[in-house]
């Protein structure tokens, strides 16, 4: 559009000047050397104008001339490195597809022709990998880090090595670099996270997953349960090493980060009562109880109450219970406080009220210990136990990774090592497989209970972890 604009005022610019020359006629003499020339004044407007013409026309050519060399050169590079991308693309494709030869032919070519070392370095370091010549990658990789345009592609690449090496130590120490490089990648967020829980770094990777926050490199729900997980655990360390302040300020943080995490929880209430308070212990846990019961929540409001009187202790449960009637762990928790106490009628109305049609194995357990403890009644105790190996498995801490059962919440999972699995569920129920050459089905063996509640056992053991199978 601005072209034809301006091709449109030179035409106008052109016509107005011939106009003008028509109009106003006019002579132009020239006397030079004995020489006189008698002209109109267009003739010696066309001749200057095919003057100026030709004037162009030589230095445009000469010019040409002039960079002809250098066009020729140029255009042996463009041509070059042309078939120096399409050489590292097919070594890229080579390598994708599996194809080792065409991946070593490919990265040489690409080398000899683009003549960039950091370009093609990558493309012949996965080519030596795709061959298992892992020195010669490495070797590869390492010269990337004295590029800075290569360098976080070398680190990357030696740290893939080390994981895959199984050098955890080395791997954290790449993993750290890559972060420094790039800080905001979500993968290396994650690498570097896993190998520092693993590595029981509980600080380094508490301010590795706030950082994440910060930047949004990660979903701001999965990264406030994270590092919730991982403040507990920071917690329980510093507890351990006698640093009370520490512990109390890392449950605290995990409490209010989520606070539907019944380990934060258990943590926090813990220490305020190890702080003479026990009231505001007291709080937490039934706030907990309201939101989601558990009997390990139930453990801890037995431990805080002070009160050794059987009947008091009832009475304090039964507030407890107000939270939550409607659950079966509300039931349950105080008939096992009521079973202590030797209230043998509200221990057995609140187990019929969390057995339902369908008991688990803990209720069952505990309705032994009733007809056991009350009337003496070994023969109805011995049926409400078996009845408790084919009733349906307890809730308790499962991986949800791995299915294993463990006896307590860590972070990690004791049996596969990942971090945030383990859940409060219900695990699934172990079957014995018959033998091939039968078509009887063995009865279901119920998986071991999870931890008792409130009060203390007085009847079986915690079995510990668990694997389901």
């Amino acid at each position: 559009m601005i072209r034809s604009f301006f091709l449109f005022v030179l035409i106008a610019a052109a016509v107005l000047a011939a106009v003008t020359l028509a109009e106003y006629q006019g002579r132009v003499s020239v006397d030079w050397q004995g020489w006189r020339i008698d002209m109109s004044v267009g003739i010696l407007v066309l001749l200057v104008a095919l003057v100026v013409i030709v004037a162009v026309a030589i230095s445009r050519f000469w010019g040409a001339i002039r960079r002809a060399p250098g066009s020729f050169l140029d255009m042996r590079r463009a041509s070059r490195r042309d078939r120096g991308y399409k050489a590292l693309t097919q070594g890229m494709v080579a390598v994708a597809a599996g194809d080792v030869g065409e991946a070593r032919r490919s990265a040489r070519k690409a080398d000899a022709l683009l003549d960039d070392p950091p370009l093609t370095m990558l493309l012949s370091a996965q080519a030596a990998q795709l061959g298992g010549e892992e020195a010669a990658a490495r070797r590869y990789f390492e010269a990337m880090l004295d590029h800075p345009d290569t360098a976080f592609l070398g680190v990357r690449g030696l740290l893939m090595q080390a994981i895959k090496g199984g050098d955890k130590v080395e791997a954290l120490r790449l993993a750290e670099r890559a972060y420094k490089l790039r800080p905001e990648t979500g993968w290396v967020v994650d690498q570097l996270f896993e190998l520092q829980v693993e590595s029981g770094l509980w600080s380094d990777a508490n301010e590795v997953i706030a950082s994440a926050i910060r930047r949004k490199t990660l979903p701001a729900s999965k990264a406030r349960r994270q590092r919730a997980a991982v403040l507990v655990e920071h917690s329980r360390v510093a507890e351990a090493d006698g640093d009370a302040d520490t512990a109390f300020s890392r449950a605290g943080e995990a409490h209010n980060l989520d606070p539907t995490l019944v380990p934060a929880t258990l943590s926090l209430a813990r220490l305020y009562k190890a702080r003479d308070r026990a009231s505001k212990a007291e709080r937490l846990v039934e706030e907990a109880w309201a939101r989601a019961p558990n009997p390990e929540l139930a453990a801890m409001y037995g431990q805080i109450i002070t009160n050794t009187d059987p009947l008091a202790r009832v009475k304090k449960f039964q507030r407890l219970f107000s939270f939550r009637p409607d659950h079966p762990e509300s039931h349950i928790a105080l008939a096992e406080i009521s079973l202590v106490a030797r209230l043998w009628g509200e221990a057995r109305k609140h187990l019929k009220a969390a057995a339902g049609k369908s008991p688990t194995a803990r209720v069952c357990r505990l309705m032994a210990e009733l007809d056991e403890s009350e009337n003496g009644d070994m023969e109805s105790s011995r049926k409400w136990l078996a009845r408790a190996t084919t009733a349906a498995p307890d809730e308790a801490w499962v991986c949800g990774d791995c299915g294993a059962v463990a006896g307590a919440w860590t972070a990690l999972c004791g049996n596969c090592g990942s971090f945030g699995s383990l859940a409060w569920k219900a695990p699934p129920r172990a079957v014995r497989l018959a033998p091939p050459d039968t078509a009887v089905r063995s009865k279901p063996v119920a998986l071991p209970a999870g931890p008792k509640s409130g009060v203390p056992a007085t009847t079986g053991k915690d079995t510990g972890n668990t694997k389901a199978r």
